[in-house]
């Protein structure tokens, strides 16, 4: 951490509006100051603000990291084909080593496009947290329960899992790594699963990260099965009475849409995912019109395929214009806020997302000497609607500086890299000898 000076500098705001010429001072891991005037003191570097803007850090709100491993892998499938035949297969050859892999490589790319914090769901949760703890990366980490046999879940080993990052890993790096309690989804569980994280959640002051309502088929099969809706059983058995980030939240009527308002449930829409598997979209007016709480995620590399969070941006953005009909329907300020505060608040870190004094220094900074920066009409609508994830600079963590000017200071790309395809290539080898078997 150092002590640093951003002058002359164009910031978006607490209020998320443009200010131009502004000093930021940040002290160890907080903005320090937010000004006009030069503050007084002595500064580790002083950065020059030309061509640049200042703005909160972007926020992952749903994603499976180390699926970087499956880029590219399996494409053109339905969700249930995709998982069960393709995905899930992958998934059981892993090592706790491929997942450490797998996390280096994305937390590289998250870096260059921005992505200061991430909610990921996924399993060998120690990997996850050793590498999020040496790259000095903020991760909400949680393995989601599965359950087909009736077991407990103190018997599963997303139990298992939970219980070591909170033993060894929750609050690690001045509060950046957090445990999460996760049910994967509605299909993959039974009623006694949900109740047991809920209870387990509760007990241990923890957020819940859940798949909601993704496909039509998870949808109408749930209604078969308990005469309700995903999102009505979910209520039904208690699992938002914690600060829960529902992902997806594709297939809503109404009184889904009411109860995720009642409930305060955060959602982490995937627009690219769920383009790219056929999925849907979500009633985002709907949403907007209640008041809920809408972060963006990329969900995973093999459904989406980039962690280019501007592109998700963009995409939220104009998406729904062109499904409503409506061209006020999301405007870029509020795009921009559901990819930074609101993705900070699901993960119940209310003290980032702002450039404002007191608050982390999670934020990133934008090269706008770009053509396509220009002219400059609305820099917010530029950012929104031109901007791309290699304009990034900048990412600054917790006042660390972990990605500048191509360069990573937490990372070994190179090796990263080479480790990545080495596990790749090690998965696929084993999936070979069992198809010959």
């Amino acid at each position: 951490m150092a002590n640093i000076l951003f002058e002359k500098i164009t910031i978006i705001n607490e209020d998320f509006n443009i200010e131009k010429d502004m000093f930021v001072e940040i002290k160890e891991d907080r903005i320090s100051y937010v000004g006009k005037e030069c503050p007084p003191g002595n500064f580790d570097r002083r950065y020059d603000g030309k061509n640049r803007l200042l703005l909160p850090g972007f926020v992952n709100s749903h994603a499976h990291t180390p699926m970087v491993l499956l880029r590219g892998y399996s494409e053109n499938r339905t969700l249930q084909d995709w998982l069960y035949n393709s995905v899930f297969p992958f998934e059981d050859e892993l090592t706790g080593e491929d997942v450490y892999n797998g996390m280096l490589l994305g937390i590289a790319e998250m870096l260059k496009v921005g992505i200061v914090s991430t909610s990921d769901m996924y399993f060998e949760c120690e990997s996850m947290c050793r590498a999020a703890l040496e790259t000095k990366t903020k991760f909400n980490i949680c393995n989601a329960a599965t359950c087909f046999d009736g077991g407990d879940f103190k018997n599963d080993s997303s139990y298992r899992e939970t219980e070591a990052v909170l033993k060894y890993y929750h609050g690690a790096n001045n509060g950046a790594i957090l445990a999460d309690a996760s049910v994967h989804a509605e299909y993959t569980s039974i009623p006694k699963t949900v109740l047991q994280v809920r209870e387990y959640a509760l007990e241990k002051g923890l957020n819940m990260h859940i798949h909601l309502s993704e496909t039509k088929k998870e949808y109408e099969e749930c209604i078969e099965r308990h005469g309700k809706t995903p999102t009505r059983y979910f209520y039904d058995l208690g699992a938002f009475d914690l600060n829960t980030t529902a992902a997806h939240c594709v297939w809503m009527n109404d009184e889904d849409i009411d109860i995720l308002k009642e409930k305060n449930v955060n959602v982490a829409t995937n627009p690219v995912s769920n383009l790219k598997l056929a999925s849907g979209v979500m009633r985002a007016g709907k949403m907007i019109e209640k008041g809920i709480n809408i972060c963006i995620g990329t969900d995973g590399m093999a459904s989406n395929n980039s962690l280019n969070m501007l592109e998700e941006i963009k995409l939220y953005a104009i998406l729904h214009k062109g499904i409503s009909g409506d061209p006020c329907i999301i405007t870029p300020k509020e795009a921009l806020k559901a990819a930074t505060i609101n993705g900070f608040i699901a993960q119940g870190r209310n003290d980032s997302g702002l450039i404002k004094e007191g608050y982390k220094a999670d934020i990133i900074v934008i090269d706008t000497d770009k053509p396509w920066y220009y002219p400059e009409h609305n820099f917010i609508n530029n950012l929104v609607y031109s901007g791309n994830g290699a304009d990034v600079c900048m990412t600054v963590s917790d006042g660390n500086i972990l990605y500048e000017n191509g360069e990573y200071t937490t990372v070994d790309y190179e090796r990263a890299k080479y480790n990545l395809c080495r596990s790749k290539d090690s998965v696929l080898e084993k999936l070979d000898k069992k198809r010959s078997l």
